[in-house]
């Protein structure tokens, strides 16, 4: 096993058309041994170019990359030590589970036929696919075509695992349950893992860590908690949850913030916090998640009124939408609650779970995270994005 260190790290494509085209823009990340990491972002966000990087299937433009502490800018691929499991699983059609999970082992170990055949029994049982090894990818469902390019994975025993969106080819109920049995393997294993994925729940439930990006820069590096809790930029939190934060424009009024469709007075903590960052008169945005918004008494403090749309029952919660002042807000309550439609209602901010936003940079003001996970997320860039 070892860690992976990229310092850095730029990649821009020469296109004749386009100019340079900037896929990865000076990322820097430690990923420690036995580590799963989990890259997440929208399409063009330069996550795959970045894993591919890793993997030596693209060059460096820019930056150092070492596995342990062997530099690997210009290794070939087959002696980094790295075994990687595609988006489409690349199966040769016409060979058998069996061989398609043995071929890279020969090609690149100097091991027995004996040993080879030895690993791939073994990595077929902790797939569950040992009676599926002389059967050809034709023959296979997704789920288990899935199994044999992650046990192929598997019997290389590499230092290095890397994951580029191996299970967005699967149905839903499918892609739940190998998620279990990924995490299971990985940590069965102990390898060292990066994973990438533009899907967030995948995120959310494998990682030790996530590093989310944009615009082929990090615009946070945390765990599965506190990227959601403490995003650090309106990118983040606007990125990760479903359904997505509630954002509303304010204006820093003494200790008010001035919006559309509210006045929202802060308290002494919440206003120190702020007026570290933000003047009188700064134009900010609001940032409140769905289930932090409350049922409220027209009597308290810093409750809003608001005109209840649509209820959706989505079984053991609703999802209420709300107009308030004019803007929509999007509230999540528990499934016994059930205002009634078309009627009018109060609600408050659990003001614990408030975020606020400088509207220039979009940094969050309440968050409390390390410089350095923002220190990319403020940066601008004039060259074009490419296209994971």
């Amino acid at each position: 096993m070892a860690s992976v260190s990229i310092d850095d790290v730029t990649k821009i494509y020469e296109d004749s058309d386009e100019g340079r085209i900037l896929a990865v823009d000076g990322v820097s990340l430690e990923v420690e041994d036995g580590e799963f990491v989990t890259i997440v972002g929208p399409s063009g966000s330069g996550k795959s170019t970045l894993l591919r990087m890793v993997a030596g299937l693209e060059d460096i433009t820019e930056g150092t990359m070492k596995i342990g502490d062997r530099v690997i800018n210009d290794v070939q691929p087959q002696d980094r030590g790295v075994a990687m499991v595609f988006q489409n699983y690349a199966l040769y059609p016409h060979m058998t589970a069996r061989k398609n999970m043995s071929y890279g082992l020969k090609l690149t170990s100097d091991l027995s036929d004996e040993k080879v055949a030895e690993r791939v029994e073994e990595a077929a049982e902790m797939m569950g696919i040992e009676d599926q090894l002389d059967k050809k990818p034709g023959s296979l469902s997704g789920g288990q075509q899935q199994r044999v390019a992650t046990g192929r994975a598997i019997v290389r025993d590499p230092e290095v695992f890397l994951f580029d969106e191996p299970l967005s080819n699967l149905d839903a109920k499918l892609r739940v349950h190998m998620r279990t049995e990924l995490q299971r393997i990985q940590e069965e294993l102990g390898t060292t893992s990066i994973y990438v994925t533009h899907d967030q729940e995948e995120a959310m439930t494998m990682s030790d860590r996530i590093v989310v990006l944009d615009a082929g820069q990090i615009q946070q590096v945390g765990t599965p908690e506190e990227i959601y809790n403490e995003p650090a930029n309106l990118f983040v939190a606007d990125f990760v949850g479903s359904p997505s934060m509630n954002t509303f424009d304010v204006e820093l009024n003494g200790n008010t913030l001035v919006g559309e469709a509210f006045d929202y007075h802060l308290s002494d903590q919440h206003l120190e916090r702020v007026r570290e960052d933000a003047s009188d008169g700064e134009q900010l945005i609001l940032g409140i998640r769905p289930e932090n918004i409350h049922l409220a008494e027209s009597t308290e403090e810093n409750a809003i009124r608001a005109h209840l749309d649509v209820r959706e029952p989505i079984g053991s919660d609703n999802y209420l939408y709300l107009t308030m002042g004019g803007e929509e807000c999007r509230v999540r309550v528990p499934g016994d609650v059930k205002p009634e439609e078309g009627t009018d209602l109060t609600v408050r901010f659990d003001e614990s779970n408030l975020h606020l936003f400088r509207e220039k940079t979009g940094r969050n003001v309440l968050a409390d995270v390390e410089p350095a996970a923002q220190a990319q997320a403020s940066g601008e860039s004039s060259v074009a994005t490419a296209e994971d």
